[in-house]
């Protein structure tokens, strides 16, 4: 379950995150904060994962919205009225009544990601209007300012990219379960982790893995998002790197009351 990431290998030390492997389907609707992003970059579409976290607002990674940034007043801002977000999917090929497609006003990045392309992949999306709350769609809780995540915690990905290497992208959301892994693990693995605002997850042992497609879909650890898929190896095999939200918590709320 991996959306395919526009620019990606641009951007990222070792490859996209962002299919999953080795998931399953999962209870349609049970992940109501879900969002599957359309994406229109030089007449090219994309595709890419983000997640609701206020009415009208969905956190994803910052890489996939490609170079098509405009620097406004110190921060990353680009205006993406012609790109979708779609709420309350669960098949993104059908017209489910559930779903709610709502245009982009404006993508806010964080002012630092380019100093190391890979380093604070994170990026707020205004949608033009508030969602409809509803029992498909409803934000996902955000953790506490630098709350962190232990080793052997179980959390979980979904999305709805490629179910495979070389393999198509699912029509439905697919789910996996991971284990975060210790920060030793991913610097051993990535020669540019960085522990204060990364986390890793994937077990090495198992087959079970977000790759190149759902970047930007959260990892939920107890109902809470406490990362953004980010990257990893193009093998597809783990463990993986995903954004600490709590890393960037204060930049989140304050840009939220900004817009």
């Amino acid at each position: 379950m991996v959306l395919f990431l526009l620019l990606v290998a641009l951007l990222s030390p070792a490859g996209e995150a962002g299919k999953i492997i080795g998931g399953h389907e999962a209870k349609p609707h049970s992940r109501p904060y879900m969002a599957f992003l359309q994406i229109k970059i030089s007449g090219k579409s994309y595709r890419c994962g983000g997640f609701l976290v206020h009415e009208d607002f969905v956190l994803t990674a910052a890489h996939c919205l490609g170079s098509s940034i405009n620097v406004i007043l110190g921060a990353h801002n680009v205006i993406l009225g012609a790109h979708n977000v779609i709420l309350g999917a669960h098949n993104i090929m059908d017209q489910e009544r559930t779903q709610q497609v709502i245009q982009v006003r404006r993508a806010i990045r964080h002012c630092v990601l380019w100093r190391r392309a890979w380093e604070n992949s994170i990026c707020l999306i205004q949608l033009t209007r508030k969602a409809e709350m509803s029992d498909a769609v409803s934000p996902i809780n955000l953790p506490r300012s630098l709350e962190k995540v232990k080793p052997g915690m179980m959390c979980s990905v979904a999305g709805w990219g490629q179910l495979g290497v070389n393999m198509p992208s699912a029509d439905k959301l697919q789910e996996v379960n991971l284990e975060v892994q210790s920060e030793e693990k991913c610097i051993a693995r990535f020669k540019n982790y960085i522990p204060i605002t990364q986390i890793c997850a994937g077990d090495s042992t198992k087959r079970k893995n977000s790759f190149s497609g759902d970047s930007g879909g959260p990892l939920v650890c107890n109902g809470v998002a406490q990362g953004i898929v980010s990257y990893g190896k193009d093998d597809g095999t783990t463990p993986d790197v995903y954004t600490r939200i709590s890393s960037f918590l204060s930049w989140i709320q304050r840009t939220m009351r900004r817009y």
